[in-house]
């Protein structure tokens, strides 16, 4: 059964087919399992194949188009009817003489949509230079136009609906949180910490059960805290060093990322206290002057102005929009905090912050993972902002 009611797949059916219309798409493309999933309700691990959401102006239900074995999946997770959703033969997989986009090709052909002016996602994890050669070479009387983002920029507006989801990601990401400062100490090992972190993300709450994350357990330790993006090894954790977590709550592929810093001692250098106080403070005031009509870019300005009495620089992106995703990110590839940016902030709208720092000897991360409310903001989890010392 899909998440949401229909009637809500429906309002995001007829947003998403405002905004082609605004850029002349009569047909759009889709093959980014979040757009799939907000527009549709599926949900399954079958991303690793080739497979597609069709949305056409002049049909009222969208058409769901992948691999025959995943043909249930998708009559189980979408409100779909029977006669939009299609399948193409398993003889396909990994095959030097046929491609999945071939059997699309023939349901747009079929549909009678194969003259239209055709919107893809030229820039998504899973469409892939030879899916745009078959649906060329398949379609030539069609207009292809690039509809990247199209879908991901209906999304940053939550439903009531959605941001009740966020609510129970940002409730797991706290019980996430707690089983890392619980299982990271002296003499454990980095991949058991791991586990124990993965195992309080699939478990949840004892009201939500939890999800799997778009982005693994992100944990660097001791030297690794140089950089982000590292993810955990069979080291043993080491007295007086420190460990930058990632991690995030999931509910019904719904994300709310939690990020902070452990220090294993009673001592962290002076570095990091000194940046710890800055960030944290910065961060603090930045959330503080949050609120709808003001943009991404002013945002960003905010907390350099609050950083800038000191030797701080964050040269990457304050922070990113989130919600809905699918391995490997869970950012929603829109509103990025920097320069720029002109996106204005909206309520309803949901953003992580991550003024992650990172020098030559150590790092240190804190974040927040908020909503936009009518006149401020509405944290998502509620958890202490200071270096974590065990």
């Amino acid at each position: 059964m899909p998440a949401f009611e229909v009637s809500e797949y429906h309002q995001r059916i007829a947003r998403t087919k405002e905004r082609m219309q605004q850029h002349g798409i009569e047909l759009l493309f889709i093959s980014q399992p979040a757009n799939m999933n907000y527009l549709t309700g599926y949900d399954a691990w079958s991303f690793y194949v080739h497979q597609c959401v069709l949305v056409s102006l002049d049909a009222e239900e969208p058409v769901w188009i992948g691999r025959g074995m995943d043909g249930n999946g998708a009559r189980l997770t979408t409100f779909l009817a029977a006669e939009n959703i299609y399948e193409w033969p398993d003889h396909y997989v990994h095959s030097a003489e046929h491609h999945p986009v071939e059997t699309m090709v023939e349901v747009i052909k079929a549909r009678g949509w194969d003259h239209k002016r055709i919107g893809v996602e030229m820039d998504q994890f899973y469409f892939t230079h030879r899916v745009f050669r078959e649906l060329e070479k398949g379609l030539p009387h069609a207009q292809f136009v690039d509809a990247d983002t199209l879908v991901n920029r209906v999304r940053l507006i939550k439903s009531d609906k959605e941001i009740e989801f966020m609510r129970c990601a940002g409730k797991i990401a706290r019980c996430v949180m707690d089983a890392a400062v619980e299982n990271i100490a002296v003499g454990a090992r980095e991949c058991d910490a791991a586990a124990a972190i993965a195992h309080a993300e699939y478990s949840g709450t004892e009201e939500y059960g939890g999800d799997y994350p778009a982005i693994v357990p992100l944990m660097m330790a001791g030297e690794a805290t140089k950089t982000p993006h590292l993810t955990w090894t069979d080291k043993r954790y080491q007295r007086d060093e420190a460990v930058l977590l990632e991690l995030a709550g999931v509910y019904k592929r719904y994300h709310c990322p939690i990020a902070r810093t452990m220090f294993l001692g009673s001592n962290p250098p002076q570095i990091m206290r000194d940046t710890a106080k800055v960030v944290i403070e910065g961060l603090q005031e930045t959330l503080a002057f949050m609120r709808p009509g003001i943009t991404a870019e002013q945002l960003e300005e905010r907390w350099r102005k609050a950083i800038a009495h000191s030797t701080i620089v964050k040269e990457s992106r304050l922070g990113y929009s989130i919600g809905v995703n699918y391995p490997p990110d869970w950012g929603e590839q829109t509103v990025s905090l920097r320069p720029g940016d002109k996106t204005e902030l909206a309520p309803n709208m949901t953003l992580h912050l991550i003024p992650g720092i990172w020098y030559d000897d150590v790092g240190f991360e804190i974040d927040a993972s908020v909503r936009v409310t009518e006149d401020g903001i509405e944290h998502l989890f509620e958890y202490p902002l200071d270096i974590i010392m065990k």
